[in-house]
This record gives C-alpha cells, structure tokens and sequence, in this order.
C-alpha cells in the first residue's frame, strides 16, 4: 500500500495543482507548455562548434571566422537556444527572480542540445562560480541549478566547487564589450583540494553566454590546471549584433 500511494501521489498532486505556462498560462506539467517551447526555445540555426554563434548553412560543423582569427580558450559550446524574447526574460526569472522552476525546463532543453551532438561527452560537469557576495544577494547560483539535473541526465560527475571567483567582478551585463575581458582577467582560480584535471574533458555549465570573455578565463583556468578539452554548455547564446 505505501509503494502505490508513493507512486500515485505526484500525479494526484499535478491533478490537483498542475503547472501553468509562465508565458501563455495554459496548463500543463512544465514551467513552459509544449506550443511555447516549439515557438521560442527550438534551435534552428547551424552553429559554430566552438563558440556556438549561429553561421550560414553552408557552414555546419566549421569553426567561425571570429574562432579562427583568435581561438578561444575552450574548445566547444552547446547552446539550446537564442538568448532573445521570451527566453531572456525567462533566464532573468531564474537568475534574478528566484524562479528555480524554470531550470527543470532549461535542463531539459540543454540535455537533449548535449545529445544532438554526438557522444564526446564531458567526463566531469562545473558550474560557473558566483563570488560570495553575489551569492549571498541572490542565495543560489544559477549555474548550479542547472549543473546539478543535467549532471544527473547525462550521468556525469558533477563538481561544484572546482572553481572559484578570486574577484567580485562587476555584472558583465552592464559592461561594455571591450572592458568585458578586462573585467574577468585573473577572475578565476581552481579550488584547494579539487581532483587532478590531467587529460580530462570538462564541461562548464552556465545560463546565458554573451560575448564568452568568462567561459574563456575559466578555461583557460582548467586548461592551465591539465584539462585537455572544455565544453561549455549554456542554455541561451547572445547571438551577435
């Protein structure tokens, strides 16, 4: 008897309190419905393999004359979707509004983003470390919510104190383009007592990528600490303006 009503009280629960969809308000079990995920969360473009900015047709799979000129620190970027409407305000709800619902869906989005790329998966998941006063304000790094069920999806390690933030950068939101890399210079550093990175494939985890200056420095962090490849694996892509 305990076995069945264990296995019948989640669904009880979603008769009698389903979900809403944060932007359309149909019912359904996720923090976005179905209709609302096809429209604005469905990646349609080909992208460069290494810093994931969308590229032409003819372009799959090559790196982008930008990764070619000055190649990043990181060797790959899987992104889900466009950091554009409705999914920015839906990434500022969870990074600022406390809505920890929405990273269940984002996960999912991203997990199923991991697979489309083939089997070269990372042996050990990080999320992008938040300095402590910053997450005192907030009280949970986003990051981290994601890394914790994607580690689970794709049965992967997770460490989720491997780095640390040296330094309280400012927002790089509010920052213009050229100060961003200056701003999380040296930003960075692996934490004491961490496992030895040598010849280990890493993935960093974040919401957003922008101009990718931060997933840069932490990689050129996890490079220097013997990391052979970095994979960053972000929900939404800033495409470029």
């Amino acid at each position: 008897m305990p076995l069945l009503f264990h296995s019948l009280l989640p669904r009880c629960l979603q008769a009698l309190l389903p979900s809403s969809c944060v932007l359309c308000g149909s019912l359904g079990k996720d923090a976005v419905c179905p209709a609302c995920t096809e429209a604005h969360a469905r990646d349609v473009h080909p992208r460069c393999p290494c810093c994931a900015n969308p590229v032409g047709g003819h372009d799959a799979g090559r790196h982008c004359g930008a990764c070619l000129a000055d190649p990043p620190a990181f060797d790959a970027t899987v992104a889900a979707c466009d950091y554009g409407a409705p999914v920015d305000r839906l990434v500022l709800q969870l990074k600022f509004g406390g809505r920890l619902a929405l990273a269940p869906w984002m996960v999912g989005r991203l997990h199923q983003a991991v697979l489309a790329r083939g089997p070269d998966l990372p042996a050990l998941l990080c999320p992008v470390p938040l300095g402590p006063r910053r997450l005192v304000e907030r009280g949970y790094n986003q990051a981290l919510e994601l890394a914790r069920p994607l580690s689970a999806a794709l049965g992967i390690a997770l460490a989720p104190r491997l780095l640390e933030r040296q330094v309280e950068t400012a927002a790089q939101s509010g920052a213009a383009p050229g100060q961003r890399r200056r701003n999380v210079r040296g930003a960075f550093a692996l934490a004491d007592g961490q496992p030895a990175l040598q010849g280990m494939h890493v993935g960093v985890v974040d919401d957003v990528m922008t101009s990718g200056h931060t997933l840069d420095e932490l990689a050129g962090v996890l490079k220097r600490a013997g990391a052979a490849r970095v994979t960053n694996l972000v929900f939404a892509r800033t495409p470029p303006h």
